[in-house]
Protein backbone atom coordinates (compact mmCIF):
# COMPACT_ATOMS: atom_id res chain seq x y z
CA UNK A 1 0.00 0.00 0.00
CA UNK A 2 1.23 3.41 -0.92
CA UNK A 3 0.66 4.49 2.31
CA UNK A 4 1.00 2.66 5.88
CA UNK A 5 -1.72 1.78 7.86
CA UNK A 6 -0.72 3.84 10.86
CA UNK A 7 -0.34 6.82 7.89
CA UNK A 8 -4.31 6.61 7.24
CA UNK A 9 -4.82 6.59 11.27
CA UNK A 10 -2.81 9.99 11.17
CA UNK A 11 -4.69 11.00 8.36
CA UNK A 12 -8.28 10.63 9.43
CA UNK A 13 -7.21 12.15 13.08
CA UNK A 14 -5.92 14.73 11.33
CA UNK A 15 -9.34 15.65 9.19
CA UNK A 16 -11.01 14.97 12.51
CA UNK A 17 -9.18 17.31 14.18
CA UNK A 18 -9.49 20.11 11.51
CA UNK A 19 -13.03 19.88 10.48
CA UNK A 20 -13.79 19.76 14.70
CA UNK A 21 -11.73 23.33 15.31
CA UNK A 22 -12.95 24.48 12.00
CA UNK A 23 -16.83 24.00 13.42
CA UNK A 24 -15.52 25.60 16.37
CA UNK A 25 -14.21 28.56 15.35
CA UNK A 26 -16.35 29.54 12.76
CA UNK A 27 -19.34 30.21 16.18
CA UNK A 28 -16.50 31.31 18.53
CA UNK A 29 -14.67 33.14 15.62
CA UNK A 30 -18.07 35.18 14.46
CA UNK A 31 -19.08 37.53 17.29
CA UNK A 32 -15.22 38.28 18.16
CA UNK A 33 -14.71 39.27 14.52
CA UNK A 34 -18.28 41.29 14.55
CA UNK A 35 -17.45 43.01 17.56
CA UNK A 36 -13.80 43.60 16.71
CA UNK A 37 -14.95 45.04 13.05
CA UNK A 38 -17.98 47.22 14.75
CA UNK A 39 -16.28 48.25 17.85
CA UNK A 40 -14.57 51.63 18.96
CA UNK A 41 -13.60 50.40 22.57
CA UNK A 42 -10.15 51.08 23.65
CA UNK A 43 -10.25 47.60 23.73
CA UNK A 44 -9.92 46.42 20.34
CA UNK A 45 -6.18 46.97 19.74
CA UNK A 46 -5.17 44.62 23.01
CA UNK A 47 -7.70 41.80 22.15
CA UNK A 48 -7.22 41.83 18.48
CA UNK A 49 -3.53 41.53 19.60
CA UNK A 50 -4.41 38.54 21.54
CA UNK A 51 -6.10 37.19 18.77
CA UNK A 52 -2.84 37.69 16.33
CA UNK A 53 -0.78 36.44 18.93
CA UNK A 54 -0.17 32.77 17.22
CA UNK A 55 0.88 34.38 14.28
CA UNK A 56 4.30 35.23 15.75
CA UNK A 57 4.37 33.28 18.69
CA UNK A 58 7.04 30.30 18.15
CA UNK A 59 4.29 27.15 18.30
CA UNK A 60 6.31 25.95 21.53
CA UNK A 61 6.31 28.74 23.33
CA UNK A 62 1.86 28.65 22.77
CA UNK A 63 1.83 25.04 23.85
CA UNK A 64 4.07 25.37 26.41
CA UNK A 65 1.88 27.50 28.54
CA UNK A 66 -1.44 25.80 27.08
CA UNK A 67 0.33 22.72 28.62
CA UNK A 68 0.91 24.48 31.96
CA UNK A 69 -2.83 25.95 31.75
CA UNK A 70 -4.40 22.19 31.13
CA UNK A 71 -2.43 20.94 33.55
CA UNK A 72 -3.53 19.88 37.48
CA UNK A 73 -2.27 23.43 38.31
CA UNK A 74 -3.57 25.80 35.80
CA UNK A 75 -7.19 27.31 35.82
CA UNK A 76 -8.54 24.80 32.80
CA UNK A 77 -6.86 22.21 34.72
CA UNK A 78 -8.51 23.45 38.06
CA UNK A 79 -11.70 24.21 36.03
CA UNK A 80 -11.94 20.10 34.40
CA UNK A 81 -11.04 18.92 37.95
CA UNK A 82 -13.90 20.91 39.46
CA UNK A 83 -16.04 19.34 36.65
CA UNK A 84 -15.30 15.73 37.17
CA UNK A 85 -13.95 15.54 33.62
CA UNK A 86 -10.86 13.87 32.77
CA UNK A 87 -7.26 16.26 32.47
CA UNK A 88 -6.84 17.54 28.87
CA UNK A 89 -2.87 17.28 27.90
CA UNK A 90 -2.46 14.32 25.74
CA UNK A 91 -6.01 13.80 24.76
CA UNK A 92 -7.79 14.31 21.61
CA UNK A 93 -9.83 17.14 22.98
CA UNK A 94 -6.66 19.09 24.82
CA UNK A 95 -5.85 19.04 21.17
CA UNK A 96 -8.82 20.84 20.15
CA UNK A 97 -8.65 23.37 22.71
CA UNK A 98 -5.23 23.91 21.89
CA UNK A 99 -5.54 24.01 18.13
CA UNK A 100 -8.97 26.29 18.87
CA UNK A 101 -6.28 29.12 20.28
CA UNK A 102 -3.73 28.40 17.69
CA UNK A 103 -5.95 28.51 14.58
CA UNK A 104 -8.19 31.43 16.00
CA UNK A 105 -6.62 34.30 13.96
CA UNK A 106 -7.31 32.14 10.57
CA UNK A 107 -10.57 32.64 11.66
CA UNK A 108 -11.36 35.64 12.90
CA UNK A 109 -9.01 38.17 10.85
CA UNK A 110 -10.26 36.91 6.93
CA UNK A 111 -14.18 37.76 9.31
CA UNK A 112 -13.25 40.61 10.19
CA UNK A 113 -11.92 42.36 7.06
CA UNK A 114 -15.00 41.17 5.43
CA UNK A 115 -18.08 42.51 7.58
CA UNK A 116 -15.37 45.47 7.81
CA UNK A 117 -16.29 45.13 4.32
CA UNK A 118 -19.88 45.35 4.45
CA UNK A 119 -19.75 48.21 5.62
CA UNK A 120 -22.57 50.71 7.43
CA UNK A 121 -24.99 51.41 4.51
CA UNK A 122 -26.46 47.96 4.22
CA UNK A 123 -27.35 47.30 7.57
CA UNK A 124 -28.81 51.01 7.81
CA UNK A 125 -31.25 50.46 5.05
CA UNK A 126 -32.21 47.00 6.91
CA UNK A 127 -32.92 48.95 10.08
CA UNK A 128 -35.08 51.53 7.64
CA UNK A 129 -37.30 48.41 6.96
CA UNK A 130 -37.97 47.31 10.92
CA UNK A 131 -34.98 44.82 11.28
CA UNK A 132 -33.62 43.73 14.05
CA UNK A 133 -29.80 43.96 14.91
CA UNK A 134 -29.68 40.56 14.95
CA UNK A 135 -32.08 40.05 11.77
CA UNK A 136 -29.76 42.91 10.11
CA UNK A 137 -26.55 40.70 11.06
CA UNK A 138 -28.26 36.95 9.86
CA UNK A 139 -30.26 38.62 6.99
CA UNK A 140 -27.73 41.22 5.57
CA UNK A 141 -24.05 40.84 7.17
CA UNK A 142 -23.81 37.39 6.88
CA UNK A 143 -24.72 36.62 2.92
CA UNK A 144 -22.69 39.62 2.36
CA UNK A 145 -19.25 38.65 4.54
CA UNK A 146 -19.79 34.63 3.12
CA UNK A 147 -16.66 34.92 0.77
CA UNK A 148 -14.88 35.36 4.06
CA UNK A 149 -16.64 32.73 5.68
CA UNK A 150 -15.21 30.55 3.09
CA UNK A 151 -11.55 32.50 3.01
CA UNK A 152 -11.78 31.94 6.95
CA UNK A 153 -12.92 28.29 6.71
CA UNK A 154 -10.41 27.28 4.40
CA UNK A 155 -7.54 28.55 6.20
CA UNK A 156 -8.65 27.76 9.47
CA UNK A 157 -9.30 24.11 8.09
CA UNK A 158 -5.41 24.05 6.39
CA UNK A 159 -3.78 25.45 9.00
CA UNK A 160 -5.03 22.81 11.43
CA UNK A 161 -4.05 20.55 9.49
CA UNK A 162 -0.20 21.38 9.03
CA UNK A 163 0.23 22.01 12.98
CA UNK A 164 2.76 20.13 14.79
CA UNK A 165 4.55 22.18 17.70
CA UNK A 166 1.33 22.60 19.24
CA UNK A 167 0.04 19.34 19.21
CA UNK A 168 3.40 17.92 19.79
CA UNK A 169 3.39 19.71 23.06
CA UNK A 170 -0.05 18.97 24.10
CA UNK A 171 -1.34 15.93 22.56
CA UNK A 172 2.58 14.06 22.74
CA UNK A 173 2.41 10.81 20.31
CA UNK A 174 0.11 8.48 20.70
CA UNK A 175 -1.20 6.55 18.19
CA UNK A 176 -4.83 6.83 16.90
CA UNK A 177 -5.35 9.65 20.21
CA UNK A 178 -2.99 12.50 19.34
CA UNK A 179 -0.71 10.94 16.69
CA UNK A 180 -1.30 13.55 13.83
CA UNK A 181 0.01 13.92 10.11
CA UNK A 182 2.68 16.02 10.70
CA UNK A 183 3.97 14.11 13.96
CA UNK A 184 3.65 11.10 12.02
CA UNK A 185 5.71 12.48 9.31
CA UNK A 186 8.23 13.39 12.06
CA UNK A 187 8.31 9.54 13.41
CA UNK A 188 9.23 8.29 9.90
CA UNK A 189 12.54 10.46 10.14
CA UNK A 190 13.56 10.14 13.46
CA UNK A 191 13.53 5.97 12.51
CA UNK A 192 14.83 6.84 9.12
CA UNK A 193 12.18 5.43 6.90
CA UNK A 194 12.25 8.86 4.48
CA UNK A 195 10.18 7.34 1.57
CA UNK A 196 7.22 6.85 4.12
CA UNK A 197 8.29 10.56 5.47
CA UNK A 198 8.31 11.65 1.69
CA UNK A 199 4.67 9.98 0.81
CA UNK A 200 3.21 11.13 3.19
CA UNK A 201 4.56 14.49 3.06
CA UNK A 202 3.83 15.07 -0.30
CA UNK A 203 0.06 14.07 0.43
CA UNK A 204 0.20 16.85 2.62
CA UNK A 205 1.88 19.32 0.21
CA UNK A 206 -0.37 18.59 -2.56
CA UNK A 207 -3.45 19.16 -0.35
CA UNK A 208 -1.99 22.94 0.93
CA UNK A 209 -1.30 23.64 -3.08
CA UNK A 210 -5.13 22.55 -3.80
CA UNK A 211 -6.16 24.88 -0.92
CA UNK A 212 -3.93 27.39 -1.79
CA UNK A 213 -5.21 27.09 -5.70
CA UNK A 214 -8.52 27.09 -4.84
CA UNK A 215 -8.48 29.84 -2.80
CA UNK A 216 -6.80 32.37 -4.93
CA UNK A 217 -8.24 31.03 -7.94
CA UNK A 218 -10.48 33.53 -9.68
CA UNK A 219 -14.58 33.14 -9.83
CA UNK A 220 -16.21 34.06 -12.97
CA UNK A 221 -16.01 37.98 -13.87
CA UNK A 222 -12.49 37.90 -12.20
CA UNK A 223 -13.52 38.32 -9.02
CA UNK A 224 -10.69 36.48 -6.15
CA UNK A 225 -12.68 34.18 -3.46
CA UNK A 226 -12.36 36.03 -0.60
Amino acid sequence: MWLTASDLEALALTLRLALVVTAILLVLGTPLAWWLARTRSRWKGPLGAVVALPLVLPPSVLGFYLLLGMGPDGPIGRLTHALGLAPLPFTFTGLVVASVFYSLPFMVQPLQAAFEGVGQRPLEAAATLRASPLDAFFTVAVPLALPGYLTAAVLTFAHTVGEFGVVLMIGGNLPGITRVASVQIYDHVEALEYAEAHRLAAVLLVFSFLVLLALYSRRPGGRAVG
